[in-house]
């Protein structure tokens, strides 16, 4: 095992850390990249990955397991860290293995059709520009509230056809899921079963009145006689609210903070530069997910120069990989026009993001339409006033004032 040379400029998942990890996370990434730590949730023993060629491969190494409940060491499960741990979630396509990871994926995937992403495209572009309009009467506006969540919000309504009133509830719930603070512990499994509460609810009513929509393609779904049953269904709809809402709201609001940064990128990407180019470069820059979900070891396991005992859990830095020198020169720099490895801001191998295709359509038609609406957009506050959330695995501002000048 690796040693630092010195201690990190800020403690991992601390208040400092969660203001700006790249420091911490870049020393890690160069003097202890398989860092072992305790997490401050339950104080559990585990390890955080940070190089971009160990987190690509741990994350297609099938010794490796999503099914923290029953792989992970009792230490990791008495702690309450297995992802929906007494919930449908358990069955969730994000945190099975093959071969039931396999089936799940391919009859979700099977209600992607052409047809019905193209008419996503028509709605998120009639979306995009009503809230752009509500927008310029404000002026002054909060991105984070009254762009990005309103987008992501009212898009994950549409596409699910879920009832929008809720969203605020989910977003809370999805809070109470994921919480920083170890002493919220307790209130995890309700956080899941709210969540898990509204999907089975959407589901029952899509059965009952089918509509245009995914989660009454996914009731239909098919394949060789092949169906979801009830449980599969509601965790495959749960887990989408809970991919789509709020991830998307935070990698918003990251790519508009990153452009206001950089005055030159935001003048080429309305100026007319590859707008598929600018998407990848701005979720490599700083995309919504710190980290992946958890992997656990299924035995004694060699990486990377550390040895990891069977039972394991171990994270994935998604922001520490997506900066690594040793695969993209001058990381820490903003480049639409870059070129050269696929980032891994929607993960990597099995459990890559099933709607990354649609989440790309959403950031490049969103982002690009926003600063040509207001080519002057600026901040309203002070840089140093932009604040983020204190969550270990996802990287959202609270707030990000702007003023809409033209």
């Amino acid at each position: 095992m690796t040693t630092p040379a010195e201690a990190p400029p800020a403690g991992l998942f601390t208040a400092g850390y969660y203001q700006d990890p790249y420091p911490t996370l870049a020393r890690l990434r160069e003097h202890d990249p398989v860092h072992e730590f305790r997490f401050p949730v339950g104080d559990v023993r585990m390890w955080l990955v940070t190089r971009y060629d160990d987190v690509r491969a741990l994350l297609a190494d099938p010794r490796f397991s999503s099914e923290g409940g029953t792989w992970g060491n009792s230490e990791f499960r008495e702690a309450g860290l297995v992802s929906g741990a007494g919930s449908v979630l358990e069955r969730a396509v994000t945190v099975v293995d093959p071969p039931a990871h396999t089936r799940l994926r391919r009859l979700a995937m099977s209600a992607f059709t052409t047809r019905r992403v193209e008419r996503w495209r028509d709605e998120l572009t009639g979306l995009v520009d009503r809230t752009l309009d509500r927008c310029a009467a404000l002026g002054t506006f909060d991105v984070m509230d009254d762009f990005a969540g309103v987008v992501s919000s009212e898009m994950l309504g549409a596409i699910l056809g879920l009832r929008i009133e809720r969203h605020r509830d989910l977003v809370d719930a999805l809070t109470q899921a994921f919480p920083s603070d170890p002493a919220l512990m307790d209130r995890v499994p309700a956080g899941f079963a709210r969540i898990c509460e509204y999907a089975e609810e959407l589901v029952a009513e899509k059965r009952r009145t089918p509509a245009d929509d995914l989660t009454s393609a996914l009731v239909e779904a098919s394949e060789d006689g092949d169906r979801l049953d009830e449980r599969e269904l509601v965790a495959m709809v749960a887990a989408m609210i809970m991919a789509g809402s709020d991830t998307v709201r935070a990698f918003l609001g990251n790519a508009v903070l990153a452009l206001l940064d950089h005055p030159d990128q935001r003048a080429a990407l309305t100026g007319g530069a590859d707008t598929t180019a600018a998407v990848e470069e701005l979720l490599r820059y700083e995309g919504a997910l710190t980290t992946a979900l958890f992997r656990v070891t299924t035995e004694d396991v060699d990486f990377a120069g550390t040895r990891l005992p069977a039972g394991s859990p171990v994270i994935t830095g998604l922001l520490a990989a997506n900066r690594d020198p040793r695969r993209f020169p001058d990381p820490g720099r903003l480049d639409l026009a870059r070129t050269g490895p696929r980032h891994v801001g929607f993960g990597h191998g099995l459990h890559n993001c099933l709607g990354a295709a649609l989440a790309r359509l959403e950031i490049g038609l969103s982002v690009t339409a926003l600063f040509r609406r207001f080519p002057g957009l600026r901040l309203a506050t002070g840089r140093a006033d932009v604040r983020y959330i204190e969550n270990w695995a996802m990287r959202r501002l609270t707030a990000l004032p702007v003023d809409a000048a033209r």
